[in-house]
């Protein structure tokens, strides 16, 4: 089948045409004889029913309550033959060239597979079976969650690859915290002598410089004019006196803040405090999910909130960009240990098919499934333990593109 994607990005339209060949359940067959073939007809347990002349053999894959295996059962004349009279092989060729081969012994009334028939049901079959001297053989496609996608049509549809292989997998806690000025960085600017302020220039939020004029001051014993300047570059965040008005020896008229350097307090409480420590590595994010930064937790304070009952875990970070501004509140990921996973996905790659988790691996043009049995996971990554081998390239961009393609073209796990 020919199956045509539409892509919508962001406002515009994107209509990629994508040409997709599905192969499902084509039929080739040979026979030993010349006179074995697949007319995909369905046997009385259900399987495929394969003959060559006066022989049939029924394929099904019996997947309840056991792994699932082939269980073969053999007609002559539509009359069934014991397992112990036939015997027979199988061989499936699966996508990217993994060759099984099975061997079968009696059970009641058929063969079974003396193997497991892993996920996904999707190969090409060739069997072998000799019956009272004689030989035959059939070969059949049988194919699921596989779809093909030209190069070109895919590259525009944004289909992105990668390779599986070993990745670093973080165990992580997650706080919360909020931006605070750092202390070794305000200063009070006070008058040296009472008096009277002549001018005051600098308001709240305006930028000054180490040295700039901040104001003016009359001294009321000298009658003499002093000038107060500021005494680091920063922020002014307070302002205690205006012009015209009296103020006393040691009055505080201005507060700067350098924001150069902010501290970042996380709550940490006490059942996490196990795993919070010193030169951690920490993503920080705003809430609204627009600024990210990683740092490193400096110390956790030697005290806890009487309030909320937390430690802070405090970050001495830099901020000379100027993007984050005290009492902002955070998030916080805590990387508090790692994992070498020999082999590992990226998440985005990762989708659901029936009741598998899965990955769509690529092999040319052609795309199919690969259920897998997953490990530890992060944000990013998360550990295969099984159904994929390493340096296969897989989907991970737009993956759900080939899952709705798969689905549509009603690809069934059908035996």
């Amino acid at each position: 089948m020919k199956f045509f994607i539409n892509i919508v990005l962001s406002a515009a339209v994107i209509i990629a045409g994508v040409y997709v060949g599905q192969q499902w359940l084509q039929s080739s067959s040979a026979a030993a004889d010349g006179k074995g073939h697949d007319d995909s007809a369905t046997g009385p347990h259900g399987g495929r029913l394969l003959k060559a002349d006066d022989i049939q053999l029924e394929i099904t894959v019996f997947e309840r309550g056991v792994p699932p295996e082939f269980r073969v059962y053999a007609y002559r004349d539509d009359k069934p033959i014991k397992p112990e009279a036939f015997a027979m092989t199988m061989e499936l060729t699966r996508l990217g060239g993994e060759i099984n081969s099975f061997t079968f012994v009696p059970r009641g009334a058929y063969r079974v597979s003396n193997e497991t028939v892993n996920e996904p049901h999707s190969f090409d079959v060739r069997i072998r079976a000799s019956h009272d001297g004689h030989e035959h053989e059939w070969s059949y496609a049988q194919h699921e969650g596989r779809t093909i996608i030209a190069a070109d049509q895919a590259d525009a549809a944004g289909i992105e690859t990668a390779t599986a292989g070993p990745a670093t997998i973080k165990q992580t806690v997650e706080l919360q915290g909020r931006m605070h000025y750092d202390d070794g960085r305000l200063r009070q600017v006070r008058a040296r002598y009472a008096g009277i302020v002549q001018t005051a220039g600098k308001a709240v939020g305006d930028r000054v410089a180490r040295g700039e004029t901040l104001a003016r001051v009359e001294s009321n014993d000298s009658l003499q004019t002093y000038t107060i300047s500021a005494p680091t570059d920063g922020v002014i965040i307070a302002q205690q006196a205006a012009a015209g008005e009296a103020i006393t020896n040691d009055q505080v008229l201005y507060t700067i803040a350098n924001l150069d350097r902010l501290w970042v307090d996380l709550a940490v409480f006490r059942q996490q405090m196990d795993r919070i420590a010193a030169d951690q590595s920490v993503q920080l994010q705003s809430l609204d999910g627009e600024l990210n930064t990683t740092a490193r937790i400096d110390y956790l304070l030697p005290m806890t909130d009487s309030r909320s009952q937390a430690t802070s875990a405090r970050i001495h970070l830099d901020n000379s960009d100027g993007r984050w501004r005290p009492g902002m509140a955070v998030t916080a990921t805590v990387t508090v240990g790692k994992t070498e996973a020999p082999l590992a996905v990226r998440n985005s790659a990762l989708q659901t098919f029936r009741d598998f988790d899965v990955v769509f691996a690529r092999y040319g043009d052609t795309y199919e499934v690969r259920m897998l049995e997953l490990g530890r996971s992060d944000a990013t990554h998360t550990e295969v333990l099984s159904g994929i081998d390493a340096g296969t390239e897989y989907v991970v961009g737009n993956s759900y593109l080939l899952k709705a393609d798969i689905e549509k073209s009603a690809a069934a796990h059908a035996h």
